[in-house]
């Protein structure tokens, strides 16, 4: 009768230790569950505009000498009745000098969308157009057929995952504007802009994502502080449209001089300007 006992004892803790077991096991892949949905959650909610720059010169390579070049008309005959002031001074300088377009029309290509409903895709290319024709005001612009005549060209893709400046955490994003540096056929120091727009976006978002990293595309290589301005650095929920500051800050950076848009020699693998 002791034997039964001691086995029954010693058969019931070996239940209880499974069980213990299977509990801290299932306790364990419900927090691993519930951490990855946080996560996810987390790179989904923190959606901003990113930009980036890539100069794809080689390492040995220098820029010409800064110089500006005329203002185009657009900008000429700008004037701000409202005294609005600008946020220039949050404007990056970059390798080249401002980021500026000297020969015009832009030539703008907007990609068209295989999104499977038609209607849809139609209205994606619609409100981009939109955003383009808006800022066409101020600078000459184009829509062109093809994507290797563009300066400029817009793609309905996801933009890449990357990490915060001060973390190393990656987060999602709901648009990018990237440029890189090259030197033309005819030896003129050129550049060309991509931007990437989330297919999530929709109607007014989507307007102001295209106005406001098209705005980038164009030469603000910065963001403004004020809400009400189209180039502010974050998305709000009533997004603004282009306004005098934006105007204001776009008219002084082509002011400003370049080494983009002039004619260059390469020696030894190195640009110099050809006065």
């Amino acid at each position: 009768m002791g034997r039964l006992t001691q086995k029954f004892i010693l058969s019931t803790l070996k239940s209880t230790i499974r069980t213990t077991i299977t509990q801290t096991v299932v306790l364990q892949r419900l927090i691993v569950s519930l951490a990855l949905a946080i996560s996810t959650a987390l790179l989904v909610v923190l959606t901003s505009f990113q930009s980036s720059a890539i100069l794809a010169t080689s390492s040995s390579s220098s820029s010409p000498p800064l110089k500006p070049h005329p203002l185009p008309p657009t900008l000429t005959q700008w004037e701000d009745s409202t005294n609005s002031g600008d946020y220039f001074s949050q404007v990056t300088s970059t390798q080249v000098g401002s980021l500026i377009w000297s020969q015009f029309p832009v030539r703008v290509y907007v990609e068209p969308t295989q999104a499977v409903n038609s209607k849809l895709a139609e209205e994606w290319v619609k409100t981009v157009v939109q955003a383009v024709q808006e800022w066409s005001v101020y600078l000459p612009l184009a829509i062109v057929e093809q994507p290797k005549n563009a300066d400029i060209t817009i793609v309905r893709k996801t933009p890449p995952l990357q990490t915060s400046p001060n973390s190393k955490i990656l987060r999602a994003r709901s648009a990018q504007t990237t440029y890189e540096v090259y030197v033309s056929k005819n030896n003129i120091l050129s550049h060309r802009f991509t931007i990437l727009l989330s297919p999530s976006q929709t109607g007014q978002y989507l307007l102001a994502a295209t106005r406001h990293e098209f705005g980038h595309a164009l030469g603000i290589w910065g963001h403004s502080p004020l809400p009400t301005d189209a180039l502010y650095f974050s998305q709000v929920r009533n997004s603004p449209p282009i306004s005098p500051r934006d105007v204001n800050t776009l008219k002084r950076v082509y002011e400003q001089p370049t080494s983009l848009g002039w004619s260059v020699t390469i020696q030894n693998s190195k640009f110099k300007i050809q006065n």
